[in-house]
């Protein structure tokens, strides 16, 4: 049964939208102000931990220890790879883009995935991090999101980021949160609204969108926690 959610940002205004008007008490933890409310019937406690996948993991890691949450939840908003129809996503698969071995083919560089934390060495069988089942009431478009240590704005990259991974969202925080989350045998679900096409116009794109994604992907993830 899930009675308390742990839920991740990587952006304060991403936290901030989330029941901003609802009482809630205000803890201090190394990696900022956690917020924790009751929404239906659940305690959540809300943390933004800051950009990338080091303070995503961290955030899970202080939160696991401190509040033994029986799920972790991601959301916040992302940039979009495919042709995938939508502007707010249930994340079902999550994967780390910029784990594994960099080598030498032939007259070329190329980059082979593995799974997160195995030895980079070897044949590869690397596979994307599994969510907790979406409630079929919350009918989100699903997606399968990369995660890396970079702002995607170039089309290139998008271009390989949706051809060889099969991924349709990009963000910087949700597969380390996963990686974590299986380490702990505890279930990670994630909702991401899109700012940006993760091309030449995404800075602007980012921020000129970024109230409104938020605001989406925390509306989302309100009734997520409903469905529950």
């Amino acid at each position: 049964m899930i009675e308390h959610i742990a839920l991740i940002t990587g952006v304060q205004d991403e936290a901030d939208a989330f029941l901003s008007d609802q009482p809630a008490t205000r803890l201090d933890s190394p990696l900022g102000k956690v917020r924790q409310l009751d929404h239906a019937g659940k305690t959540v406690s809300i943390l933004c931990c800051g950009i990338g996948k080091v303070h995503a993991g961290a955030a899970a890691l202080y939160m696991h220890s401190h509040f033994r949450p029986d799920l972790f939840l991601v959301i916040g908003t992302a940039g979009h790879v495919s042709a995938l129809a939508g502007d707010c996503f249930y994340l079902g698969e999550s994967l780390q883009a910029d784990y594994g071995t960099l080598e030498r083919f032939g007259d070329h560089d190329g980059f082979t995935h593995y799974n997160a934390g195995a030895w980079p060495i070897g044949p590869s069988d690397w596979r994307p991090f599994q969510s907790h089942p979406m409630p079929e009431s919350l009918a989100l478009p699903q997606a399968r999101i990369a995660t890396a240590d970079c702002f995607v704005k170039c089309p290139d990259r998008s271009g390989y980021l949706r051809d060889v991974l099969k991924a349709d969202l990009v963000d910087m925080e949700t597969a380390a949160v996963a990686q974590i989350a299986a380490l702990l045998d505890i279930p990670w679900a994630g909702i991401k609204a899109v700012t940006d096409g993760a091309n030449s116009d995404s800075s602007g794109d980012f921020h000129a969108n970024l109230e409104r994604a938020a605001k989406l992907a925390a509306s989302e993830a309100a009734r997520f926690i409903e469905y529950l």
